[in-house]
């Protein structure tokens, strides 16, 4: 199910959909003699593309989605627990630590550690596994390895590296924290969507956005390859909302919390 939920949600993605639209339309242009379908077809791949790269567009999509959740300063709440949800990574021994993950998982770690250093007695919980090439190494000890050569007490590191999606991070997150006070770190534009399997988990963590994307200045009015991202991130939230809709009117919450998966976080 995870690997064909990945497959999909990838074919869903703009580039990928508009360029697939824009080789239907050259197939019907070279093999058959209907040419008008194939100028639409053609035509929309095209004018897709330079709407998905194009800034004014992109960021009024993004932002709101971005702006949803406040960034964390400080709160007078006792902390115990600062949670980073994983992101993606590469395994090649030819990079240092800090090319193997990727930016968005570096921006995360690098938001955690600084929120956890204002909290002496919290943990750091890192989450994400290897994925299918992992080579033996999970996400979250890739993120342990750097937030350790950044200065953080590996004693103060738990691990979550079975957890291959937001939901199943959740979940597990709520066996180790119960209830006792949590940040949660991730991209802004995740952050709405991961509060919601927390809140179903039981948790009501402290959101602390970050990896904002969407500035409230516009600067770009020529297409760039810059802003498919933003428009493929704003696919994927959505895409991932409407999948959470579906699975709350058809599974029950609390039958899922209680079959949840029992996993003991890793220690270093």
């Amino acid at each position: 199910m995870f690997i064909l939920k990945k497959i999909i949600s990838a074919l869903l993605m703009p580039l990928p959909f508009l360029l697939l639209v824009g080789i239907i339309g050259l197939c019907v242009l070279w093999f058959t003699r209907r040419k008008k379908l194939a100028s639409i077809l053609v035509s929309i791949s095209l004018i897709g593309i330079f709407l998905c790269s194009f800034q004014p567009l992109t960021t009024a999509l993004l932002r709101p989605l971005e702006q949803e959740n406040a960034a964390f300063v400080n709160t007078t709440k006792p902390i115990s627990y600062v949670m980073v949800l994983g992101s993606g990574q590469v395994i090649d021994k030819t990079f240092p630590i800090t090319s193997e993950l990727s930016p968005t998982a570096i921006t995360r770690l690098v938001e955690g550690i600084r929120i956890f250093r204002m909290y002496p007695d919290a943990k750091l919980i890192l989450s994400g596994f290897g994925g299918l090439a992992s080579h033996g190494i999970s996400h979250a000890r890739l993120m342990a390895h750097l937030a350790i050569a950044l200065g953080v007490n590996k004693r103060d590191i738990l691990l979550f590296e079975s957890t291959k999606d937001t939901k199943e991070e959740a979940f597990q997150a709520a066996d180790v924290v119960k209830d006792k006070n949590m940040i949660l770190v991730t991209s802004a534009s995740q952050m709405s969507r991961a509060l919601y399997y927390f809140h179903q988990a039981g948790l009501h963590p402290i959101p602390a956005p970050t990896n904002f994307r969407a500035s409230n200045q516009i600067r770009d009015f020529v297409p760039d390859a810059r802003f498919l991202t933003q428009i493929e991130i704003v696919e994927h939230e959505r895409l991932g909302q409407l999948w959470q809709r579906i699975t709350s009117k058809l599974l029950n919450p609390e039958t899922e919390h209680l079959q949840a998966e029992k996993v003991k976080p890793e220690t270093l």
